[in-house]
């Protein structure tokens, strides 16, 4: 299989899986009026299609390690077990972020979120494998939050919301955070310890827990949405359009590799799960650009809030770098 070695060519992986992990969302506003417990069949789709040809491909060329269908082959157990119990975990935490968005917004759901997740999985993995300087790491890590709390007040702004933070949303956003730190550190035990599994493995086995988990939590929100809607129909999956059914597959396709990326930068020997997660879930700014520079959503923004865009960039380059250089030091 192909792992990258050199240090810079793992920095490239891991800001690839920054890009395809704030990426992919857009996917979503190709489906205008799509409930997204109804996209979400396609994206898992996504995730098993890309998981399988990059291990066919990438995963199956070169000297590194054992090839990708060999390792899946003799997977142990245990390895086993812990990237399929990543999958569910990441599938039930990403269900409840999406649901926390609906009910309390951007504005809560983010920092509290995505804020949360990035601590818990970076303090996770640093536990499980102490690479890199952690002055230099969790100061970044710190400079990010950062900046995803600007971000999340300049959406306050933008939406103009004063009391919109509901119980209900506060409390999905908690859940959802700590789970979505917690899927990393089971993956990246799968990889490491005693009879680990490649990455490639990893990732398939990931997206099978991700697909197994799906069917009854995915289905048991469509019956009953946590955001007080109408119950979505399976019909309704049945008639969308096709391209929006290839919208969703082609987002699992990009979250896959980004996250294929990120296992791969991990698993070298300098870098580390703490450092590649930690630049991975940087993608919070990368849809924030998106939102700023391609969707326009500031177009109409007040001063106040050009002013604390301009912040939350300026925290998030400071941060990424410090993460960057951890491992060198």
């Amino acid at each position: 299989m192909y792992q990258p070695d050199i240090y810079w060519v793992a920095l490239s992986f891991m800001l690839v899986s920054m890009l395809c992990w704030g990426s992919w969302a857009n996917t979503v506003k190709l489906c205008p009026g799509y409930r997204f417990q109804l996209f979400y069949w396609d994206y898992v789709a996504g995730l098993m299609v890309a998981a399988t040809v990059w291990g066919l491909t990438l995963g199956s060329f070169g000297s590194s390690a054992k090839p990708f269908l060999a390792d899946v082959a003799q997977a142990s157990p245990h390895a086993l077990l812990l990237a399929l119990a990543g999958g569910a975990v990441f599938n039930v935490a990403n269900l409840l972020l999406v649901a926390a968005i609906d009910i309390a917004g951007l504005a809560v759901a983010f920092p509290v979120g995505i804020g949360l997740a990035l601590v818990v999985g970076a303090a996770g993995n640093y536990l499980l494998a102490p690479k890199g300087n952690p002055l230099l790491l969790f100061g970044g890590i710190a400079l990010v939050v950062g900046a995803i709390v600007l971000d999340a007040m300049a959406y306050r702004q933008r939406e103009n919301v004063r009391s919109k933070p509901a119980r209900r949303g506060l409390i999905l956003s908690l859940f959802s955070g700590l789970l979505m730190g917690s899927f990393y550190p089971l993956v990246a035990g799968a990889m490491n310890g005693q009879h680990p599994t490649g990455p490639y493995a990893a990732t398939l086995f990931f997206a099978v827990g991700v697909a197994v988990c799906a069917v009854p939590v995915n289905y048991l929100f469509m019956r009953f949405p946590l955001d007080a809607g109408r119950p979505a129909e399976m019909r309704d999956y049945r008639m969308a359009p096709s391209r929006w059914h290839w919208a969703g597959i082609l987002g699992g396709v990009i979250w896959c590799s980004g996250a294929l990326s990120n296992f791969l930068a991990s698993n070298a020997h300098i870098v580390g799960p703490a450092v590649s997660y930690s630049i991975g879930q940087g993608a919070t700014m990368i849809s924030a650009a998106w939102g700023v520079f391609i969707w326009h959503e500031f177009a109409s923004a007040t001063p106040r809030t050009k002013v604390l865009l301009t912040w939350m960039f300026i925290l998030f380059l400071c941060g990424l770098g410090s993460i960057a250089i951890a491992p060198l030091f």
